[in-house]
């Protein structure tokens, strides 16, 4: 695995987390207990700090990264992510806030300054564009995303089952002896 650091900042792994071999991940960025990071990521905190809550998995060819302090962006984005959340395959984060329990979709692109609440489904292929704030219980898909209902309580209970069972699959890796 690349775990690197840069100017000064050393990735933080929490207790039982794991990153495949195949990940990148650079800088200020901290990672969750029994979270997991899975093959061809980048993580890359080289100029803003990246945070992810326990029990999160960032799934296969997935692009994390941040918006840094500059002259059109005084402030700059970090990308904050909270706990129980799975980010699907390929998708794309950057400079955005993602609260607890909420499923990212294959494919999707969520951008900087959006901020999406706890409990939240966006379906696979959408785009949350920059400073959009999604609402707490909902499914929103589309490009641009938009509400397209309620989320099930089957829907609700299967935030929780998803992180359980991604932290199921990263223990057996780790068992093997892949990640660290």
């Amino acid at each position: 695995m690349a775990i690197r650091s840069y100017q000064q900042h050393t990735p933080q792994l929490g207790e039982r987390a794991f990153v495949d071999a195949s990940a990148v991940v650079i800088g200020d960025v901290h990672l969750g207990d029994d979270s997991s990071v899975w093959p061809l990521t980048v993580i890359r905190g080289d100029m803003h700090r990246i945070r992810i809550g326990a029990r999160t998995s960032v799934q296969d060819a997935s692009v994390l990264h941040i918006t840094h302090a500059g002259p059109f962006n005084p402030d700059g984005y970090p990308l904050i992510i909270g706990d129980d959340v799975t980010v699907a395959h390929k998708v794309m984060l950057h400079g955005c806030t993602l609260g607890n329990r909420v499923l990212v979709g294959m494919g999707s692109i969520v951008m900087d300054g959006a901020v999406v609440e706890d409990d939240v489904i966006i379906g696979a292929g959408s785009l949350v564009p920059p400073g959009k704030r999604l609402e707490s219980g909902y499914l929103y898909v589309g490009s641009p995303v938009k509400q397209a209902r309620p989320l099930t309580d089957k829907e609700r209970a299967f935030f929780t089952y998803s992180a359980a069972n991604y932290v199921r699959l990263k223990d057996q890796h780790l068992a093997e002896g892949y990640g660290q």
